[in-house]
């Protein structure tokens, strides 16, 4: 393998639902500090920072007055948010490697944090339903019914089933057992709630043919994580996690109309470039965490990175490949559909934890490389799926 110039050398997570008072900038702020504490630095070590935030195809996300930085007393020598729809740690990672590149910044910090959980209560006493955001200019899908991302992601399960011949009941095993590791996991929203496919197929539709529960959670909390040379993570006082290769994709470089955008998403460039760079095959990944907001998107990765062919992933998660005791464990945390919902950074967190080997029951034996993957941004309303990012991790 090609010889990583940068690592993840300190983790810091904060687990919802806040407490009242607490807030999602206050959270970001404790998950930087307990990261700092993981990577063995003080504050004045940290000289560079990022935040993470989600812009999704329907609104956008405000910004906070205050932000971690000068709450945690940084000298920090940047600040600034990067981030669109779910790929969160990649285009971080990647807009990091470029200041510690240049000699600016020796150590940073990359935070996200979210309170969409605490903010659907909020709307929900008021007799509203899901999270408002601020309206994105020219969003013309919602007096046709595209209200919320189940409306127009449904499109894309809808049509492959419709060309492949996939099964609500496909969909629903890959949430069974995505369960199933949740409940592996004490911090997941389901730990200790495990489901059956009939549980599955019961729970309500949402959006045709969507259930309930293909449908990922809403969350409170935060990750932060910090980033810096080969030569640095050497001295870390944890086991540093090489950043092996990372690669990005755009279902947008193609006209959108186009129904194939409906049944696969853009990870073929971001493959190539990621698994190029590490110089590695699809065999020699030991986990993925792969971003799941809803079952369908966990099927197009599976089919388009190639562990089975494309219209073959509904008989392939049937199996049982993906959960605990499968040979693709997917998601081991529970991921977004059954632990919590923080972007990819539930999908970094976690690979940081497995190659790490700090996953405990969940862990899997002898993990040494992990594959996250981030998408979302619509920039179409309504909208596919847009950008992809692959990241390979390292043990």
């Amino acid at each position: 393998m090609v010889k990583p110039k940068y690592a993840i050398v300190g983790l810091g997570m904060v687990y919802g639902p806040y407490a009242e008072g607490v807030t999602a900038r206050g959270a970001e702020a404790e998950a930087g500090r307990l990261a700092i504490a993981d990577a063995g630095l003080k504050r004045e070590d940290v000289d560079g920072a990022l935040q993470l935030r989600r812009t999704a195809g329907g609104g956008e996300r405000p910004a906070w007055a205050d932000a971690f930085p000068r709450m945690l007393g940084l000298p920090f020598k940047f600040f600034f948010t990067v981030g669109r729809g779910g790929a969160l740690a990649g285009l971080g990672i990647a807009t990091a490697m470029g200041f510690l590149d240049l000699g600016i910044a020796k150590y940073v910090l990359i935070v996200g944090g979210v309170e969409d959980f605490k903010n659907s209560r909020r709307t929900k006493a008021q007799g509203q339903r899901g999270m408002v955001h601020s309206e994105k200019a020219g969003y013309w899908g919602k007096p046709f019914g595209d209200l919320r991302a189940p409306s127009h992601h449904s499109f894309l399960a809808a049509r492959h089933m419709y060309e492949y011949g996939t099964t609500s009941r496909q969909l629903g095993a890959i949430a069974v057992q995505e369960r199933a590791w949740a409940c592996k996991n004490p911090k997941a929203k389901m730990y200790g709630r495990p489901m059956t496919i009939e549980d599955h197929q019961n729970s309500p539709f949402v959006v045709e043919p969507y259930h309930l529960f293909d449908i990922c959670l809403v969350s409170d909390g935060a990750v932060a994580f910090v980033l810096t040379t080969a030569d640095r993570a050497k001295d870390s006082p944890k086991k540093p996690v090489w950043v092996r290769g990372l690669g990005s994709g755009e279902v947008a470089d193609e006209l959108w109309w186009e129904k194939k955008n409906y049944t696969h998403m853009a990870v073929k460039t971001a493959k190539e470039q990621a698994f190029g760079q590490a110089g590695i095959e699809l065999k020699d990944v030991d986990v993925a965490e792969l971003y799941d907001c809803f079952t369908a998107e966990v099927l197009f990765q599976l089919e388009d990175y190639g562990w089975c062919k494309k219209g073959e992933g509904g008989p392939f998660v049937a199996e049982g490949h993906i959960g605990p005791g499968g040979d693709v464990p997917v998601n081991t945390s529970g991921g977004l559909l059954s632990a919590y919902h923080y972007g990819d950074l539930t999908c970094l967190s976690e690979a940081v934890m497995q190659l790490r080997g700090e996953a405990g029951e969940r862990q899997v034996k002898g993990a040494e490389i992990a594959l996250v993957t981030g998408h979302g941004g619509e920039l179409i309303s309504p909208g596919m799926c847009s950008i992809h990012t692959s990241l390979v991790l390292g043990a």
